[in-house]
């Protein structure tokens, strides 16, 4: 029972924090573990050799990149470093060089930093300790909670976009999760978290398959679904997203456009790069130079003297 005020009577809840409060009144770890141990992708990520390098890896690619472009590439990287002291050993401009065009490199150089990191302090090893993966370069809430509940099968509330959009319409009654992630979600995504751990870490990774293949962003798969019974969304008639417009991804014509053709110059390059090479990959001078300044800043591409660039060494 919500604690009555000091003036009165018991502040209202949210409705997330009524879903919260009433979680464990809501059977959905079993139909939905169940689902997944019949319908989960035979990812190489989830093989056991993968181990929790492995798992790193493919948490970094996966942000914001879908699993067909990652595959290749997350392949190509465990053959070339298969461990955290392979990768730290090289470049940082090679984990760049190697990220092709998975998108969003700075997430080659954090995944490379990662890899020093662990080898600098940790001997080498992926720690197991939340706290310990928390406090690596690159890694956030997500991906700390990720690889400890998916590498070591901890309990802890993964909320990635698809189990948020899962929650959101199985528990909340809503058809999309605020942009970002909220304190209410937090608190939900804490109170469903099943008590044992290994049943908590299959939870985790079943509600996230069931959002990328089933509960997706559009045109959503209700006859397939093992909760559609019991969804809130569902059973309200599915009503219309109400809330803030939804963000969508441009690209073309984007800085982040320009940005990816001057790494593609650079990437493809075996030595430094002259600024008339770069010049040629886009027209319009301003936004190249504002791309270029950019991708310096970031510590993607390093100046050289005369007019050179290259990846960072």
């Amino acid at each position: 029972m919500t604690a009555p005020t000091k003036n009165g009577p018991p502040a209202p809840r949210s409705t997330a924090e009524q879903a919260a409060h009433s979680a464990d009144a809501v059977p959905l770890h079993t139909p939905v573990i169940a689902w997944f141990e019949a319908n989960a992708r035979d990812l190489p990520w989830r093989h056991p050799e993968a181990g929790a390098w492995g798992v790193m890896i493919s948490e970094f690619m996966l942000q914001q990149t879908p699993v067909s472009r990652v595959l290749p590439v997350y392949e190509q990287w465990l053959a070339r470093w298969p461990r955290p002291a392979d990768l730290a050993a090289e470049a940082p401009g090679e984990a760049v060089r190697a990220w092709g065009r998975l998108g969003y490199p700075r997430r080659a150089l954090r995944l490379h930093g990662a890899a020093v990191a662990i080898t600098e302090r940790h001997g080498g090893e992926v720690p197991t300790d939340h706290a310990e993966l928390l406090a690596l370069p690159g890694v956030g809430e997500y991906t700390a909670a990720a690889v400890a509940s998916f590498a070591f099968g901890q309990r802890h509330a993964v909320l990635d976009t698809n189990v948020r959009r899962v929650l959101a319409r199985a528990v909340t009654g809503v058809q999309y999760p605020p942009n970002a992630t909220t304190a209410a979600e937090r608190r939900l995504a804490a109170a469903l978290l099943p008590e044992e751990e290994g049943t908590a870490a299959r939870w985790a990774a079943a509600s996230m398959e069931l959002g990328a293949l089933v509960c997706t962003a559009r045109n959503e798969s209700c006859h397939r679904c093992p909760i559609a019974a019991r969804c809130a969304w569902r059973q309200a008639g599915k009503p219309e997203h109400d809330g803030p417009p939804r963000r969508g991804q441009t690209y073309a014509g984007t800085d982040r456009q320009v940005r990816g053709k001057l790494l593609a110059v650079l990437r493809a390059a075996e030595g430094p790069v002259a600024q008339a090479a770069l010049d040629a990959v886009w027209d319009e001078p301003v936004q190249r130079g504002r791309a270029l300044d950019g991708l310096v800043a970031d510590g993607l591409v390093e100046p050289l003297e005369d007019g050179m660039y290259r990846l960072p060494g």
